[in-house]
């Protein structure tokens, strides 16, 4: 059983920038489609990127293309979310995911990110 920890959260202006980390135990990532989401308060949790196990293909939410890099380091079991030029409506709880079958299933905590204008 795969668990996730993230980090990497804070405050920062718009324009800025940030790296998130989720380090996984108990199993190896690689065996897993990995994920980031976030959720605005008042929303619901929204997909933001992902990197399939089967073959690596990364797709990301139409808003942050171009802005956000999704990444996995099989050796050191962590995924990462590299955010730049981040803006207002970035400003969410984010949180890392894995799934063997498609159906997102072992979540992490969660990690603050705000961006102020």
């Amino acid at each position: 059983q795969v668990r996730l920890v993230e980090s990497g959260g804070g405050s920062v202006q718009a324009g800025g920038s940030l790296t998130l980390s989720c380090v996984a135990s108990g199993r190896a990532i690689n065996w897993y489609t990995v994920g980031w989401f976030r959720q605005a308060p008042g929303k619901g949790r929204e997909f933001v990127a992902d990197i399939r196990q089967r073959d690596g293909k990364v797709t990301y939410a139409d808003s942050v293309k171009g802005r956000f890099t999704i990444s996995r380091d099989n050796v050191k079991n962590t995924m990462y979310l590299q955010m730049n030029s981040l803006k207002p409506e970035d400003t969410a709880v984010y949180y890392c995911a894995t799934t063997l079958n498609g159906i997102y299933d072992k979540w992490g905590q969660g990690t603050q990110v705000t961006v102020s204008s």
